[in-house]
């Protein structure tokens, strides 16, 4: 896939604003869902700089249960993960029964800015795809519904949103000086992202990016229709049985 040829639709406010709720809600049952039929799931996010991956997330989670998922942030490793096999922080961090673990970039560091950075050995990263798609195969051998989003904009597009960060003293915290040197590195992680795409096994749902509502209902949308395939909607109760007849006996 050629990330420079991805079509980057638009939706209007009031197209936004109509599916948005609907959409949470549908999300927030079938969160119910997971907990009461105890699957378990993992969320990977991974895309370009400014892509719009943490305002996704936010969205998706607004109206589910905090105590059901966990976002984890994935940034460089600590000195002491540094000493133990790369994948191992992420094994420590798979959701239970009944837990939803979304991650906020992800084990693919070692395929992009490892490799891009040039923090490991071509052989090294090389290797890494097969580890990965052994790593994600055990996973879903084992139950966890697994569901991996990239979000892709334009250099352009980046641009755009690095200088309304750095002009939006709001925003400030959200741009490294890592972005700015990464998009140096521009097309080297065009062909990391795109290598990646081709290479892992199981599948990616790739986002045009540039336009930051429709990405949004895309990705809810593809995590809902992934989700309903392994939820019995039918069977999920927002209301706890035990919860209702207290509140028929005493609140009413």
């Amino acid at each position: 896939m050629k990330l420079s040829e991805l079509d980057h639709p638009q939706l209007n406010r009031k197209g936004y604003e109509g599916l948005l709720k609907p959409l949470q809600f549908e999300l927030m049952t079938l969160q119910h869902g997971i907990f009461q039929q105890q699957k378990r799931c993992i969320i990977v996010v991974e895309g370009i700089d400014a892509s719009g991956k943490g305002g996704m997330i936010r969205r998706t989670t607004e109206l589910m249960d905090p105590r059901g998922y966990r976002v984890h942030p994935i940034g460089a490793p600590t000195a002491e993960e540094l000493k133990e096999h790369y994948l191992q922080r992420f094994w420590r961090r798979l959701p239970k029964q009944g837990q939803t673990a979304i991650f906020d970039r992800s084990w693919y560091g070692r395929v992009l800015v490892e490799r891009v950075s040039k923090l490991v050995l071509d052989p090294i990263w090389q290797r890494a795809y097969d580890e990965i798609n052994q790593f994600e195969e055990q996973l879903e051998a084992d139950g966890f519904i697994l569901i991996k989003l990239f979000l892709s904009i334009n250099k352009d597009e980046q641009l755009s949103r690095f200088r309304e960060r750095i002009d939006n003293p709001k925003k400030r915290w959200k741009i490294t000086p890592d972005d700015i040197v990464s998009r140096n590195h521009w097309d080297d992680y065009q062909l990391a992202f795109e290598d990646m795409l081709e290479r892992t096994n199981r599948p990616w749902h790739v986002v045009g990016s540039n336009h930051k509502r429709h990405a949004r209902i895309q990705c809810m949308q593809h995590i809902r229709d992934q989700l309903a395939q392994k939820i019995d909607k039918d069977q999920v109760q927002l209301l706890d049985p035990k919860v209702a007849e207290l509140a028929d006996k005493f609140l009413r």
